[in-house]
């Protein structure tokens, strides 16, 4: 890297644009070495020995879905964007790929993001890395307000339930943009080169995505917007944090109406990607369903409240130890193992969290009386239930709701070979292969690596019996 540049420091790696020919990597330090042979390498595993306790102490990644947005958002800044407590995640990887497909120059450290957009060229990012994932969609706010145009593939992700982009399309039209769907793709543009306005918009959902991508788009439309209805999640205070230090001006994240005045131009800036309340939530179901002892930071304890009054209504004790320190014990006083079952019925911030709605079921599987789950944001996200019953809990499941009908007396989980569909329903088999008698193995973990950063490391750490295989099937 160019001594002058603003983020320089010694021994930086070069500076290089990723694209779909130069891909990023995160993990640059491997060198994997030449070899004549070819091989084909079947999909990787996890292979978990469950009855362990877990101890010690775990460290939280930043934020993912926080992370995602910012990357997005650094396309609303000229200059360079630098980024600290990125995860290693390949959603993260992908995001990346979208924006060097538009021309942006990304420069990847341990944990730390160079971004500079000045170079982008493209309103149209790669459709295929677009497909892999649903924060790619967010794009389409920056590029049609800082660029006045966009063309955007509709969005991939986990198949949990239809997440339609109407909100996007309709508030980027308060916005004063003119949007049509063609082709599987959203063309956003502002007539005769002028930029977006100032508006009002009503969101008929508290969407974290629309939310974001909108509030991205009004930071740099003329005049003030309101946004109302909208999503109040820490990862969209953490977006907003970032675009005030990049020049804008935003009031009210939290809330459920944000108002916003539009600046012509923002500046790239330093900050801190927030830590991951799903992954801290589920390190802290993973000690409750093995009757383990754990510590957990860093971590925002009021972005857990109500994991935590959940949790300690079953029967486990959490101290607050330091100001971004949690420590749990799921080893209930005079009962033995015995965790109470409970209710939960999931929704948006700050109600429990969906994202942990399936490694909330794994727990549930091993505590004692009826439990019934709700989901109400997304309606296909019982998806991971057929995978837990192999475990052998008796759960029934009615639309959106499931019914845990408690352990019988003696009863235990038993490992078992099981397949991860989605992220975090691929997460509740992992919990349950902790806790269970036996072996368990975990196929389909591309799902499971979209969300957490050097999952079984950190749970080797604390004591657990888990690894990943990678099979090799044979020589070409």
């Amino acid at each position: 890297m160019a001594s002058n540049h603003p983020f320089s420091r010694p021994n930086a790696p070069k500076s290089y644009t990723h694209s779909l020919e130069n891909p990023p990597n995160f993990l640059s330090h491997l060198h994997t070495p030449q070899t004549h042979v070819k091989t084909l390498t079947l999909d990787p595993k996890l292979i978990i020995n469950g009855g362990s306790k877990l101890s010690g102490r775990v460290p939280i990644s930043g934020s993912k879905n926080s992370a995602l947005s910012v990357l997005a958002a650094t396309l609303c800044c000229s200059g360079t964007s630098k980024l600290r407590n990125v995860p290693n995640l390949s959603d993260i990887r992908t995001m990346v790929s979208i924006l060097g497909s538009l021309g942006a120059q990304i420069d990847v450290f341990d944990g730390e993001m160079l971004v500079n957009t000045d170079g982008v060229r493209s309103v149209e990012p790669c459709p295929d890395e677009i497909g892999k994932i649903r924060g790619g969609f967010f794009v389409i706010g920056p590029l049609v307000a800082r660029f006045g145009e966009a063309v955007v593939a509709l969005p991939g992700g986990c198949d949990i339930g239809s997440r339609p982009i109407d909100l996007y399309i309709r508030g980027l039209r308060a916005l004063g943009a003119t949007v049509e769907l063609r082709d599987r793709k959203v063309q956003a543009r502002v007539a005769n080169g002028k930029g977006l306005v100032g508006g009002r918009f009503q969101l008929d959902y508290p969407s974290v995505g629309a939310t974001e991508t909108l509030m991205m788009a009004a930071c740099m439309a003329d005049g003030v917007t309101v946004l109302s209805n909208v999503a109040q999640e820490p990862e969209v205070i953490d977006l907003a944090h970032f675009l005030m230090d990049s020049g804008a001006c935003v009031e009210g994240a939290g809330t459920d109406k944000i108002f916003i005045r539009g600046r012509r131009q923002l500046h790239g800036s330093e900050y801190a990607i927030i830590p991951d309340r799903i992954e801290a939530g589920t390190f802290m179901l993973a000690a409750a369903i093995t009757r383990s002892c754990i510590s957990i930071s860093p971590v925002v304890p009021c972005h857990l409240s109500c994991l935590i009054d959940k949790l300690t209504s079953a029967g486990c004790r959490i101290i607050q130890c330091t100001r971004d320190t949690l420590e749990l014990s799921a080893i209930p006083a005079n009962t033995g193992d015995v965790l109470c079952g409970f209710n939960v019925r999931t929704s948006p911030f700050p109600g429990f969290p969906t994202d942990l709605q399936p490694q909330t079921m794994a727990l549930l599987t091993s505590c004692n009386g009826l439990s019934i789950v709700e989901e109400s944001v997304f309606e296909n996200r019982m998806g991971h239930v057929r995978e837990l019953q192999k475990f052998g809990p008796r759960i029934q499941v009615c639309g959106s709701t499931a019914m845990f009908f408690g352990r019988k007396k003696g009863s235990a989980l038993h490992g078992s070979q099981v397949v991860a569909t989605d992220l975090r329903g691929g997460m509740s088999l992992v919990l349950a292969g902790l806790a269970a008698e036996g072996i368990t193995e975990i196929n389909g973990i591309a799902h499971i690596d979209r969300g957490y950063e050097n999952l079984e490391v950190k749970l080797q750490l604390l004591g657990a019996d888990i690894k990943r295989s990678i099979p090799v099937a044979s020589a070409l």
